[in-house]
């Protein structure tokens, strides 16, 4: 019995390892600049977002992103208040639909976190950290082998809070 299953467990990686080698050499990793123009109960800020991925099949991949903010707005409520997005971070599950060799339409899920500041103490909506579910939806369309250009959109539901934010963002997109 112990040289059965020693058998199998041999066998097995060996039929294994080749897969394992050509799941790894067909990861397409990439890494992106975009600029973001997101709407948050009223407020648009912009921000400039950094992603970095992995493909792993031509239907899923992971993302990360963070995001710098750089053009705030005004709200009223109550009172005027600058508002502006100081940062952002998250994570991604992606998955993508390829409809012709240079174009994927994608789908991505994850969670993040916002950083928002008021210059109005009475925009508390508005002030600080918080935690979010995301999803969305967008498009890759790949100029050459190694350049592209993407164009997404992302719903962030805030938890701990009745806010939520949709980002819709542009940029460039690098595979290495």
């Amino acid at each position: 019995m112990k040289t059965l299953i020693a058998a199998t467990l041999v066998a097995g990686s060996v039929v294994a390892a080749p897969m394992f080698a050509q799941a790894q050499n067909s990861t397409d990793v990439y890494g992106s600049v975009n600029y973001g123009q997101t709407r948050t109960r009223g407020a648009d800020t912009g921000a400039i977002q950094g992603r970095v991925g992995a493909k792993f099949t031509p239907n899923f991949g992971v993302e990360g992103e963070i995001a710098g903010g750089v053009d705030g707005d005004t709200v009223y409520a109550p009172g005027a208040s600058k508002v502006k997005m100081e940062h952002q971070a998250a994570a991604y599950a992606v998955g993508y639909l390829p409809v012709t060799p240079n174009l994927d339409l994608l789908a991505r899920v994850g969670y993040g976190t916002t950083k928002f500041s008021a210059k109005n103490p009475a925009a508390t909506d508005f002030d600080g950290s918080r935690e979010s579910w995301n999803y969305g939806v967008g498009a890759e369309y790949k100029l050459d082998g190694k350049n592209g250009i993407r164009a997404d959109w992302t719903k962030s539901e805030y938890t701990k809070s009745d806010l939520s934010s949709n980002t819709v963002s542009v940029g460039y997109v690098r595979h290495f």
